[in-house]
């Protein structure tokens, strides 16, 4: 069984949609998912999907992208949503200096209150990083002298010296469809020696669809597509990447409780 840890659900691309996106899933042994947030003004739409489904949890965030949508967000703000109890991480925050769809320094501003929000209560912190290799690192190096907290570098893209900084320090990573690229080698590269107990999988569906789907909508369903090439690039059973990855899920997000 299988754990997609980065969904996004609660979007038009999936409108009227969603029993079938389920079904699909089940269908394809894929036992839990994790919906999440990209903007704070969307966490009841992010919560809603989840409702009445034991092996589906949300998150509270919002995206660098959407920094400048909240440029003033505090802690309290997302502490606000995490006694819910379907609300198990905080994010996806971090920085984006690739497309730079809000200002550095509203990106900077919002990722630093996710981590105080974590911080204070104990969820850990979804993080999305490009092209900001450099200020990810020392931020992480930073924040984490003052007090460790768990934090996951979702969809890594980024580069080995990042990887290898954050891996130092107890992060978490998740692979997605990328991993399946033809020019991925890279992403590969540093998938094949990221430390064995704190590798997820994820879809980031409606983005980023495995080979051979690549430019089609993406959905939970083809997230052993992503378990299969981890497999092959780690040197693993299939078996063995569907136990390590959700063994992952399940430690990292501990609030989570594992589906009968």
């Amino acid at each position: 069984m299988f754990v997609d840890s980065h969904v996004n659900l609660h979007g038009d691309k999936f409108a009227g949609e969603l029993p079938q996106i389920f079904e699909r899933a089940e269908a394809a042994n894929v036992s839990a998912m994790l919906n999440i947030c990209c903007n704070i003004k969307d966490v009841s739409a992010t919560i809603k999907v989840c409702e009445g489904r034991d092996n589906l949890w949300a998150s509270v965030g919002t995206h660098p992208h959407d920094a400048k949508d909240n440029p003033d967000i505090t802690a309290a703000d997302l502490l606000a949503h995490t006694d819910h109890p379907k609300v198990i991480g905080i994010g996806e925050t971090g920085l984006d200096f690739h497309y730079n769809f809000s200002d550095r320094t509203p990106q900077l501003h919002n990722f630093q209150a996710h981590i105080e929000a974590v911080r204070e209560s104990g969820l850990p912190l979804i993080i999305h990083s490009r092209n900001a290799d450099i200020e990810m690192a020392e931020i992480l190096t930073r924040e984490m002298k003052k007090g460790e907290f768990k934090a996951l570098l979702h969809c890594y893209t980024s580069g080995e010296k990042l990887a290898r900084t954050a891996a130092e320090l107890g992060c978490y990573f998740s692979m997605s469809g990328i991993i399946t690229f033809k020019n991925a080698h890279e992403v590969r590269d540093i998938a094949s020696w990221l430390p064995e107990d704190r590798i997820m999988i994820e879809t980031d569906c409606p983005y980023l669809a495995p080979v051979p789907h690549r430019g089609r909508r993406c959905e939970p369903s083809m997230v052993p597509l992503v378990a299969e090439k981890l497999a092959e690039i780690r040197g693993w059973t299939i078996e063995e990447t569907a136990q390590k990855t959700t063994d992952a899920f399940y430690i990292f997000f501990d609030k989570a409780k594992r589906p009968a």
